[in-house]
């Protein structure tokens, strides 16, 4: 099965969205009516594709259940708006699995043909796929991902992340990032409100912060039935910030996915401390199957396994080694930086150097 980026939908509908903006001539066409063939049509392929495709079988035949029921029972009838279906199919689904990743999308601008190319299996793929110009643009929004790198005094480096885009987009980013944090005795890592992305992007940046080749997180498929086991980078392009010094990781209830994913496997690998609030809880890797017309369903098709803990942050989320109110986040980590640099000397040694 190929594997459709829900980054791409994004990224089409803020395009066709943003160009409507610009041109003031330019008149959005009315939504089209929802009628009931259309709405039987939608519900029965969401029960198909959900059958076909979620992580969990059993829970995917209560959710069709649950929405054959819902059907029979006249609850949709009278849903004649593509966005207020779509909303309530997703509510319905959540009162079933609780999956915050399953997501319903009803995007009257945008039409995806049904065999939309895959996301790029390398780096190299997606070179060949596209020109110079395409590759600048998408490396340089993915950059901007990496809102803020610098220092906050005593020789403590800061970055803040707020999406892991695909990785093929990252390595120049990331090298850049960790040359410039290099000589930091210790770094804080903001993931506050990070939206998630793409799990290899993860694995990139872990690469950094360990000294030899490391398990991280296995990906076990739904459609294929396999387990991946992923490992660290060898090969990095930027300077590698090694396994001993401090590392800090802001949460908050905003992060979520990916953003989950390298704050859990960093507390796992006993490489970080997580400090804030329990984050999001998504951990299945989810993706993007159209159901006709203007209809798509965000389905998880994968599962997060850690092979330290033996399980994920699903409906938990990250659980934070120290708990800190948002408003007290920033300064506990500072200062808990501060005192652990001065028990180790390392704050004596930055002072002085």
């Amino acid at each position: 099965m190929e594997k459709k980026s829900l980054v791409k939908l994004s990224l089409l509908v803020l395009l066709v969205c943003g160009a409507a903006a610009a041109i003031p001539a330019l008149r959005s066409p009315p939504e089209p009516v929802l009628d009931r063939a259309l709405r039987a049509q939608t519900i029965k392929t969401l029960a198909t594709k959900l059958n076909d495709h979620y992580v969990f079988p059993d829970k995917a035949r209560q959710m069709t259940a649950a929405l054959q029921r819902f059907e029979q029972e006249g609850k949709y009838d009278a849903v004649s708006s593509g966005y207020r279906l779509a909303k309530q199919l997703t509510a319905d689904l959540h009162g079933v699995s609780k999956d915050l990743h399953m997501k319903v999308l009803y995007q009257p601008k945008l039409v995806l043909p049904d065999d939309d190319e895959a996301t790029p299996a390398s780096r190299a793929e997606w070179e060949q796929r596209t020109n110079f110009l395409e590759r600048l643009m998408q490396r340089r929004a993915a950059a901007r991902e990496v809102k803020q790198v610098g220092r906050l005094g005593d020789n403590i480096g800061y970055v803040k992340i707020t999406s892991f885009p695909d990785a093929y987009l990252m390595p120049e980013t990331y090298a850049a990032t960790m040359d410039e944090l290099a000589d930091t005795e210790g770094l804080i890592i903001d993931l506050r409100g990070n939206r998630g992305g793409d799990p290899l992007a993860v694995v990139l940046l872990v690469s950094y912060f360990v000294d030899g080749r490391t398990r991280l997180n296995d990906i076990w498929e739904r459609d294929t039935g396999r387990t991946v086991q992923h490992y660290t980078e060898e090969k990095l392009d930027g300077s590698r910030y090694g396994g001993n010094k401090p590392v800090m990781i802001l949460v908050n209830r905003g992060t979520g996915s990916a953003g989950e994913d390298f704050a859990y496997t960093m507390q796992a690998l006993k490489r970080a401390t997580v400090v804030g609030e329990p984050t999001w809880g998504g951990a299945h890797p989810t993706e993007m199957i159209r159901l006709g017309g203007h209809f798509y369903a965000a389905i998880p098709n994968q599962r997060s396994i850690s092979p330290i803990t033996g399980s994920n942050w699903e409906g938990v989320g990250v659980q934070p080694d120290v708990a800190a109110t948002p408003d007290q986040v920033f300064a506990m980590a500072k200062d808990l930086m501060r005192r652990r640099l001065r028990d180790s000397g390392r704050l004596v040694a930055s002072i002085h150097r």
